[in-house]
């Protein structure tokens, strides 16, 4: 009796393996993609321990002198100070600055920050803790902040901050006409966060006024008598960069030009250089003195003679924001010439910027030029009150 006893071929054999160890592969990939893609552990939240014994959890934003700013999702951000705070931990990376401490732009190693009673001490992941008694605290700034706006090198396009305005009057009738108005005022100060003491800052302004009004003779003559036409095309433009030598005074070189009909003065154009003072930096007003010497070269109309001018200017700036964001600025310049006395002018501006919806506001505005020797006909004054609309770009 014979027995039938079934075999497996080689081929098939082979192939078996194959699909084994093909979902074996899918198996132990997912496995360790799972092990991949699990999240770390959030790390604890930063705790604060007032003197009365209270705690709050939350984030730590920064420090400015006797003071933290803290943000919490019970009572959002607020600023604590420091004479209150028995203890702070923090694990975030921050950088610690003492006040007699110059900040350069060189790079610092970041660390956790604890905060006891008299004590900030920042301890880097390599190196020894660095303590600053609360008394010679300047600045706790977090890492990413500080390597942005300390120690990187911004970009032109980086920072840049200001507003565009535009108005506009139509006139249709027996007279008609138009007045456009157009302006563009930039500020760029690095570092861009107000808490740091600023580095450079860089100002431009730009601002044209142009309008046409024809008046019809009413009743007509025989011959035809020719339209009156009245127009007004005014221009200025100013760009100006200052570097800080200290927290308050700083040293400038800036140009301007300016076109006035209404003087007669064809082109004027100004550079020049000096030094300026920031008396008063608070978040809601500062006020700016400046000073320099200057190049102006002035083209009139014929047949008044042009003029080469070396003059000094003497100006300041102020501005002030107000509750529900208000904002006020006034401005004014004085510009002496020392090769011709007579040749002197001065320039006043103040506007207010009435907030009306998101970053559209309501301006108001005045600006007087005053030219001691304009073209011969002309007037010295030449006043302007502006209305339009301004957007504020950031």
């Amino acid at each position: 009796m014979s027995t039938y006893k079934k075999t497996t071929p080689p081929r098939t054999r082979g192939l078996e393996i194959l699909i084994f160890l093909c979902l074996l592969s899918g198996v132990l990939t997912r496995s360790a993609r799972s092990q991949t893609d699990a999240k770390p552990p959030a790390p604890p939240p930063d705790v604060v321990v007032f003197q009365n014994g209270d705690q709050l959890t939350g984030t730590l934003v920064r420090g400015t002198g006797d003071s933290v700013i803290f943000k919490s999702d019970v009572v959002g951000e607020v600023t604590v100070p420091l004479a209150k705070v028995k203890e702070l931990r923090s694990q975030g990376s921050f950088i610690v600055l003492r006040k007699d401490e110059k900040i350069t732009r060189a790079s610092r190693q970041p660390g956790t920050i604890t905060v006891n009673d008299t004590t900030v001490t920042a301890a880097p992941a390599s190196g020894p803790p660095q303590p600053v008694p609360v008394k010679e605290l300047a600045y706790i700034i977090d890492s990413a902040t500080y390597n942005k706006e300390v120690t990187s090198n911004p970009g032109i396009w980086y920072g840049w901050n200001g507003s565009i305005t535009g108005g506009a009057n139509v006139l249709q009738s027996t007279s008609y006409g138009q007045t456009l108005t157009a302006g563009i005022s930039l500020i760029r100060a690095i570092p861009t966060v107000s808490y740091l003491p600023r580095r450079t800052r860089t100002t431009f302004n730009l601002l044209q006024s142009y309008g046409k009004l024809t008046q019809p003779t009413v009743p007509q003559t025989n011959p035809p008598t020719p339209d009156s036409v009245a127009k007004t095309n005014i221009f200025h433009t100013d760009f100006e960069h200052d570097k800080y030598i200290t927290s308050r005074v700083f040293v400038l070189a800036g140009l301007s030009f300016d076109h006035n009909y209404s003087q007669g003065l064809n082109f004027a154009q100004l550079y020049g250089g000096g030094i300026g003072w920031t008396a008063i930096l608070t978040p809601t007003q500062e006020l700016d003195l400046r000073t320099d010497v200057h190049y102006q070269r002035q083209n009139f109309v014929a047949p008044t003679p042009n003029e080469d001018l070396i003059g000094s200017s003497f100006g300041a700036a102020y501005s002030r924001t107000f509750p529900h964001k208000f904002l006020f600025t006034a401005s004014g310049t004085y510009i002496q010439s020392w090769n011709n006395f007579d040749a002197y002018s001065a320039i006043g501006a103040a506007g207010l910027a009435l907030p009306v919806y998101h970053r559209f506001s309501l301006s108001l505005n005045v600006l007087n030029t005053y030219l001691n020797n304009p073209a011969i006909g002309f007037q010295r004054n030449s006043f302007q009150f502006i209305t339009g609309v301004t957007y504020t770009l950031h």
